[in-house]
């Protein structure tokens, strides 16, 4: 770090760093945006081995004809479509089956050719919906799917004499997806930008370090945005539409961070040195070990992420690992150089002097810290009991699957399907497809016929399960072996029916149900006759997937937990160069994590009378709390390591807590405050998450760092650095 910290604040070698990023992103701007390639939750999310994805490429095998994206055009007529006729029905029908140029509808149910009494069988049972379904071509790009929902939904409304039509499926909610996202990366990439400017601002009482840290962010956003969009281009990963809001906010919110650390430093050695470029260095010196450790710890928690199954988690690992690895190559070159180019100007109006006196410029936090070293047991007992009280109410948060609940209420998708719910039973949403598999095909024989319709009376039997589509006589249905009919393959390898859950599809019992009819397939064949060395059952839908997803997120958030732990852990331990001091800097960052989780949802439920969660926000909340949080442990510890090596334990905490606490509070509310700025977003998921981390990161910023820590620190005494403590101090005295 010597060797580095001098080549960073060298007099020629600052304007080669920056030259350098100048010309990175200038090259880089020839490059395909990261936003080009955005795909929407949904796609690509299960593994291939998962019973449901399976499931789904037996259903194309054998059915192909099923293949596509599918659209559900909900119409609705207050007074009942069967009294008032259904002629606006009728004209969208034949629009888009006879007239409309749509290359990517594959095809739609022809409505206006059926008799009234046919027409029923899409009505709900009080007239009021009718629905409409329609398929589009698979492997669509999302432009082509946004631009022929939003063909069908300007014909409807101008077709529509009477009532109202909403387009929802997978298809209408794709579309709605894209709408959404439209301009939003733009509004929220300025309304970061304006808010950190303008926090620094109030902050700082200076120009110049409110600009200086956001054009290294923007050099940073540069290359980043390039560099993911290149490597997305080619194939190397996928960037979900809510992974690129996040990086941004990451993005600008840990460099500002990093320049907060080095510029806080470098007006320490201003006021000890009078040459810009050696009070750069020894700020360096000192500051780019912690910036080093606490960007390796976000890193190393983003690459944990890879050894998830789940297709979301994974996609996050390497857009992140990134983002983070770029941000702390500009922490640890870009910002140094930039603040050592400008020198004592970069504080003006208040430039540093040499002279003066460092603690006498953080009072506050001097304060805190003679409290806490005094008086450790009732700073440190307090915030670990307002710790724990939060986290006892992490048990009670109800998860949930459905995320169309997290989009905006007056999304067109949203309200089309919240009005099938109203007016269908909720089973019928997403009914389960069975697809029984016959190795050599199907013989048709009665014994066989016989099993079928065992089996199907085994599942009208099944807790959970309200009916079946199978015909009741199957034999009558398979007659003439029933070649191109939809109940049998035309290849006689598989028969398929649906089968409707008795609660609605996304309900943790609906997912149960389907757990428990996945893990009995074998029981199940062999009680209805249907040996199982010959049959294979399967089950595809949405609730088969949500089961997987369940599945898979319960055993990725536990394997990510436990190895996020145990490698940061390690890194600390490594760092600080002791086995205590880890110990307690893990534990209060995971007690701080399960604080946020459980405030955060008490004020959900209490105040903004949410009724669940995002499934995934424990895991992402989890990583980025737990990596972003040990940043501000890092580097108040290695300050009160520093300062051991020439005060007493007592003195050298409370001058840790005075240096430190001003830029780590300062670097805590800018941080929580940008991830705040995801409040802002149509995505619910998006708000619980931008909420739940803003809080945790200002418990960890003032309550954790500010009070526990130093709390615990005091009361270790020479414990703190065991083993190898002494051999440490000894080294910090001799430099």
């Amino acid at each position: 770090m010597n060797i580095f910290a001098k080549f960073v604040s060298n007099r020629k070698w600052v304007w080669l760093i920056l030259g350098i990023w100048v010309i990175a992103a200038g090259t880089l701007s020839a490059a395909p945006s990261a936003n080009d390639y955005t795909i929407n939750t949904g796609e690509n999310d299960l593994p291939e081995d998962a019973r449901s994805f399976i499931a789904s490429e037996k259903l194309q095998e054998h059915f192909p004809d099923e293949d596509g994206l599918l659209a559900l055009l909900v119409f609705r007529e207050e007074s009942g479509w069967d009294a008032a006729g259904y002629e606006p029905v009728d004209n969208v029908s034949e629009w888009m089956t006879e007239e409309a140029d749509l290359p990517a509808l594959e095809g739609v149910v022809p409505f206006h050719q059926f008799p009234d009494h046919a027409k029923e069988a899409f009505l709900s049972e009080d007239g009021t919906t009718l629905v409409l379904p329609a398929m589009l071509q698979d492997g669509l790009e999302m432009s082509e799917v946004n631009d022929t929902v939003t063909s069908i939904q300007e014909y409807g409304d101008g077709a529509m004499e009477r009532g109202t039509l909403l387009i929802t499926g997978p298809a209408g909610i794709a579309s709605d997806t894209i709408a959404i996202f439209t301009n939003a990366d733009l509004v929220l990439l300025f309304s970061t930008i304006l808010l950190v400017l303008v926090l620094l601002i109030v902050i700082y009482r200076s120009p110049l370090l409110a600009i200086i840290p956001l054009v290294a962010a923007v050099f940073v956003y540069q290359v980043t945005d390039r560099v993911l969009g290149l490597l997305a281009a080619n194939g190397a990963f996928t960037i979900e539409s809510q992974s690129l809001s996040i990086v941004m906010i990451l993005l600008f919110g840990a460099t500002t961070d990093y320049s907060l650390f080095i510029f806080s430093r470098y007006r320490e050695e201003l006021r000890k040195i009078e040459l810009k470029y050696e009070a750069m260095e020894g700020a360096v010196k000192e500051v780019a070990s912690p910036i080093f450790y606490s960007g390796g710890t976000v890193l190393a928690a983003m690459l944990v992420l890879f050894v998830a199954d789940y297709g979301p988690y994974q996609n996050f690992a390497p857009i992140f690992s990134i983002t983070i690895l770029i941000v702390l190559l500009a922490g640890l070159t870009l910002i140094p150089a930039l603040f050592t180019i400008v020198g004592r100007r970069s504080f003006w109006p208040s430039v540093p002097k040499v002279g003066e006196n460092t603690l006498e410029k953080n009072r506050f936090w001097g304060s805190a810290g003679s409290f806490v070293t005094k008086k450790p047991l009732v700073a440190g007992g307090a915030v670990l009991i307002f710790l724990i009280i939060n986290g006892l109410n992490v048990p009670t948060i109800q998860y949930s699957f459905n995320l169309i609940n997290s989009f905006p209420e007056d999304m067109a998708s949203r309200e089309g399907f919240e009005q099938l719910e109203e007016s269908f039973p909720a089973g019928e949403l997403a009914p389960v497809t069975v697809i029984l598999e016959r190795e050599g095909g199907f013989v048709y024989e009665s014994e066989e016929f016989a099993g079928v319709e065992a089996l199907n009376a085994i599942f009208q039997e099944t807790d959970g399960i309200s009916t079946t589509t199978m015909p009741e006589e199957v034999e009558a249905a398979a007659e003439g072996q029933a070649q191109g009919t939809s109940f049998f393959a035309e290849n006689d390898q598989a028969l398929k029916f649906d089968v409707v859950l008795s609660g609605h599809p996304y309900d943790h019992d609906s997912l149960d149900t389907l757990d428990v009819l996945n893990e009995n397939r074998e029981e199940i064949l062999s009680e209805s006759g249907l040996s199982p060395d010959v049959y294979s059952l399967y089950f595809a839908g949405e609730t088969a997937k949500q089961a997987d997803i369940r599945g898979l997120n319960e055993r990725d958030t536990a394997l990510v937990v436990i190895l996020v732990t145990i490698v940061i852990f390690a890194m600390l331990i490594f760092h600080t160069r002791s086995l205590v001091a880890p110990v307690y800097m893990m534990s209060t960052i995971l007690l701080s994590y399960l604080s946020a989780m459980g405030l955060s949802w008490f004020i959900f439920e209490n105040f903004f009378g949410f009724e669940g969660m995002s499934y995934r926000i424990p895991l992402y909340a989890f990583v980025f709390l737990v990596a972003l949080g040990v940043d501000y442990n890092i580097m108040l510890i290695s300050r009160i390591k520093e300062e051991a090596g020439a005060f007493s334990l007592s003195q050298a905490v409370r001058r840790g807590v005075a240096l430190t606490g001003g830029v780590i509070s300062s670097a805590g509310l800018i941080l929580a405050a940008t991830f705040g700025v995801l409040m802002t977003q149509p995505i619910l998921e998006l708000f619980m998450f931008g909420f739940i981390v803003s809080i945790g990161i200002l418990m960890d910023a003032f309550l954790v760092r500010g009070i526990l820590v130093p709390s615990i620190v005091t009361l270790c005494g020479k414990w703190n650095w065991w083993p190898w403590g002494k051999t440490a101090l000894k080294n910090i005295e001799r430099a």
